[in-house]
């Protein structure tokens, strides 16, 4: 089995052509960069690519009662083992042994070495909290492992939990498990995974999937009726846990969206501003201390933009974003106004067209395609309900319309 001395994880190397890239994972909410900026394994997107060494591993003997080799099995830091526990009585251990043709990546809390890409909870909104710290965290030390396959076509499937510093997964006695048909064993995590597959590609075409928990094993089934239920739902047998272009993750806390290699390719290049922004400072990334006098601000209520004004409000733009309604000098249309922010995740987008619409009410702005698109996507919301949110900032959307399409004035003289 291998530990981490694992190479080529996250950056390509300086070679010419550098090391084959399986995807990219970016986290929701992000907009490009985490707020205190991208750390060691913590950032806010992670490339996957081929390993100097493979270190995939795969199910092998099957421990069914409390057996000497059982208990070698887990207590061996050298032997990948799952670990599910029916009873005080009886524990079933499956051992794991390497596979040469896959490299294994693991995603959680845990800043233990087993995990390559650390993440912690997406605060809508982008800021992290004022006094530095984070309420109890919901996603799992060690939440989930995608296995890429080393050889074309290179595909990555994922699967709930990920081994630990001693190569050992514990599934506890109340955890959610079972035996297959096959004897072979099965669960699931406390708050699961989920993954929601898009239907015709990421694309501009692309619309939502449904989604659906992922167990240990890689099986796929419908929804628990709770995010922690112990009864799972019903198996899924037409869908698998093979991840796609712009599958969604949600480890229950933080969502990421999962990008091949292909996808990123096909939308590399920068959105442009579109006419009515070439003379407004357009701030990529929302700060907290002080708006900028030229940035633009537009009524969400109706879609123009301006340039900052007073017009019949208050004359303190950082007093301004927080007040709720106001009405638009061209129209008279009354509603929010606030400051307008590009979203500057390329990976979010799903065309290539210019950012010509806002969502409500944060003010991210985005092409058409795009804003339509996560409009309909519901995202997990906590660990009963699912709301559609703005992918740069993770802010709720407005019910009522989730997004507007920006009207651009001709430059003043």
């Amino acid at each position: 089995m291998f530990s981490r001395g694992q190479e080529n994880i996250s950056t390509p190397t300086a070679s010419t052509k550098g090391p084959i890239k399986y995807g990219e994972l970016i986290v929701l909410g992000c907009n490009g960069s985490l707020p205190n900026g991208d750390k060691g394994r913590r950032k806010s997107r992670f490339a996957l690519c081929r390993r100097n060494k493979a270190n995939g591993v795969k199910p092998s003997t099957i421990h069914t009662s409390c057996t000497p080799q059982a208990a070698k099995a887990v207590s061996n830091k050298e032997q990948h083992s799952i670990s599910y526990t029916l009873s005080r009585a009886q524990t079933v251990v499956v051992e794991y042994t390497h596979d040469s043709n896959t490299d294994m990546f693991q995603i959680g809390r845990s800043t233990e070495n087993p995990i390559d890409f650390v993440v912690t909870d997406t605060v809508p909104g982008g800021q992290g909290h004022a006094d530095g710290q984070m309420a109890q965290s919901t996603i799992s030390r060690f939440a989930c492992r995608i296995i890429c396959h080393r050889n074309p076509p290179y595909s990555a499937r994922i699967y709930a939990a990920g081994f630990d510093s001693s190569k050992n997964i514990f599934l506890g006695e109340k955890a959610a498990k079972w035996r297959m048909h096959d004897g072979q064993m099965d669960g699931l995590t406390t708050n699961g995974v989920l993954v929601m597959h898009p239907r015709q590609g990421f694309s501009q075409d692309s619309k939502p999937g449904l989604w659906r928990e992922i167990s240990v094993c890689g099986n796929v089934f419908t929804l628990r009726e709770t995010r922690s239920a112990q009864q799972r739902g019903k198996t899924v047998d037409s869908e698998s846990n093979e991840l796609v272009d712009g599958s969604l993750i949600d480890l229950c806390g933080a969502t990421l969206l999962w990008r091949t290699a292909e996808g990123l390719e096909l939308n590399a290049g920068r959105p442009q501003c579109p006419v009515g922004f070439n003379t407004l400072a357009f701030p990529s990334l929302r700060r907290k201390d002080v708006l900028d006098e030229k940035q633009p601000w537009a009524y969400l209520r109706c879609g123009h933009v301006h340039g900052y004004h007073v017009w019949g409000g208050r004359r303190d733009p950082e007093v301004e974003a927080t007040c709720q309604e106001r009405e638009c000098p061209m129209c008279r249309a009354r509603g929010p106004y606030v400051p307008l922010w590009l979203g500057c995740e390329a990976a979010f987008y799903v065309d290539a067209e210019p950012p010509t619409h806002a969502f409500v009410p944060c003010g991210h702005v985005c092409s058409e395609k795009t804003a339509a698109y996560w409009r309909e996507i519901l995202l997990p919301h906590g660990t009963h309900t699912l709301h559609a949110a703005c992918p740069f900032c993770i802010q709720l959307l407005s019910e009522e319309s989730g997004c507007v399409r920006l009207i651009f004035q001709s430059p003043l003289d």
